[in-house]
């Protein structure tokens, strides 16, 4: 009998950016415009899109043996599962997200403690009743089913929303007060699931082979030709993980450089490694980086 991991996709915001580490890491997910099961080209992996706000509650049922989904709805739903490994991609960036307090701009309310007495909406009740709780403040909140930014003049003083940027709120000509918690992407385990030696082994070169794709996202190779007598000077200019590669060329007239960088950091750099001597520089990304 063939062994198969139950595992659950994020849908929606995390979608996109899930299927494409997915596919860095060697794992390719095709959706239909309607289907809720896509086809995994492992067929080890039998997979579901679920929204990732009920993921890790169907994972501590054991509906799933392995899910994506956010810290902060494992923290909402407190739920009991094993976090393998954090997987830090948002929707649109490589960074956290942030569950933030915010009310509109021209709001008398400075500072949580001003919100005693008042009427807060959020996705993320649990979350937001704690958050109170530490700071002695007693406020109705109440759950909102979507376009809080949009309540907190017509039904709020306040809202709690998840922000990357904070764009939307700035928009929405909200302020931000503080920040009630931040959250990343997170591979999470059934309890049992991670105690079944085949699936903890499975799970756990996912998990590898996810954090590969994701430090793979942000940087590139560089391969260039050096003459000897220019060798230090490019040297001198290449950071790398470890050390530059360096192999004699053929007719012996120099050396062929290969590195990995920090894809933000070519633009600067390629500049300087042409004037430093470089010739043949040969830029090309890269799907997994494993340390």
């Amino acid at each position: 009998m063939t062994n198969i991991l139950k595992l659950g996709l994020p849908k929606g915001s995390l979608q996109e950016g899930t299927v494409s580490i997915f596919k860095k890491a060697g794992w390719t997910f095709v959706f239909s415009s309607r289907n809720h099961v896509p086809y995994c080209d492992d067929p080890e992996i039998d997979a579901l899109l679920i929204r990732a706000q009920e993921m890790a509650r169907y994972v501590e049922q054991g509906i799933f043996d392995a899910g994506i989904t956010g810290k902060d709805w494992i923290v909402e739903n407190g739920a009991t599962v094993v976090e393998v490994c954090e997987l830090v991609y948002a929707k649109a960036s490589m960074r956290p997200v942030r569950w933030v307090l915010a009310v509109p701009e021209e709001s008398e309310i400075q500072t949580v403690k001003d919100l005693e007495g008042k009427h807060i909406s959020t996705e993320v009740v649990n979350i937001t009743q704690r958050y109170l709780a530490e700071h002695g403040v007693h406020a109705e909140v109440e759950f909102s089913w979507g376009a809080t930014e949009a309540k907190a003049r017509l039904f709020s003083d306040a809202i709690v929303e998840v922000t990357e940027t904070g764009a939307s709120l700035r928009a929405n000509k909200l302020r931000i007060i503080d920040t009630v918690q931040e959250s990343t992407t997170r591979l999470i385990a059934n309890p049992a699931a991670y105690e079944d030696p085949w699936k903890r082994e499975k799970i756990d070169d996912m998990a590898r082979l996810l954090q590969s794709g994701i430090a793979a996202s942000s940087r590139v190779g560089l391969k260039m030709n050096v003459t000897t007598e220019k060798l230090e000077a490019v040297m001198a200019i290449l950071p790398s993980m470890k050390a530059p590669t360096v192999s004699q060329l053929y007719n012996g007239s120099g050396a062929a450089v290969e590195v990995i960088v920090v894809e933000s950091a070519v633009r600067r750099m390629i500049p300087d490694l042409i004037k430093a001597g470089a010739t043949g520089i040969i830029e090309y990304p890269l799907n997994k980086v494993i340390e």
